[in-house]
């Protein structure tokens, strides 16, 4: 069974990509695909415009792109609760620096669910 996973990232995203700070802020997503645990591919996905509270809209973007899990470092209460209501699982990416460092951490169990701790008042950083 397929998993896609997005990171919210910089240009020009991919696993060496480094991870944007907050979700609804970033450029892009980079969506990487798991079956059965391991990476089959890795795609970039462009963000769409934040407006001022817009931040539901990359919430609706990523559940139509047929996203399962987010892994972030930042964002505000309102999008961390659409993406419960859209049945996404979201982790807080830690102290990994890349796309690629959260989905190895992530596969290895060693992120921890999205809290409310970690959310801010939007377009903070984590």
């Amino acid at each position: 069974m397929s998993t896609i996973i997005a990171v919210p990232s910089e240009a020009p995203g991919g696993l060496d990509a480094a991870i944007g700070t907050h979700f609804g802020h970033c450029e892009l997503y980079t969506l990487v695909t798991l079956d059965d645990g391991q990476v089959s591919a890795v795609e970039v996905l462009p963000n769409v415009p934040h407006e001022q509270g817009g931040c539901m809209a990359p919430v609706s973007h990523l559940a139509q792109n047929r996203v399962r899990v987010l892994l972030a470092g930042g964002m505000g209460m309102r999008p961390l609760m659409g993406f419960q209501q859209m049945g996404i699982q979201v982790f807080h990416c830690g102290t990994a620096r890349t796309v690629g460092e959260a989905v190895a951490a992530f596969r290895q169990g060693k992120l921890e669910q999205f809290a409310n701790r970690h959310t801010c008042g939007g377009g903070g950083t984590r």
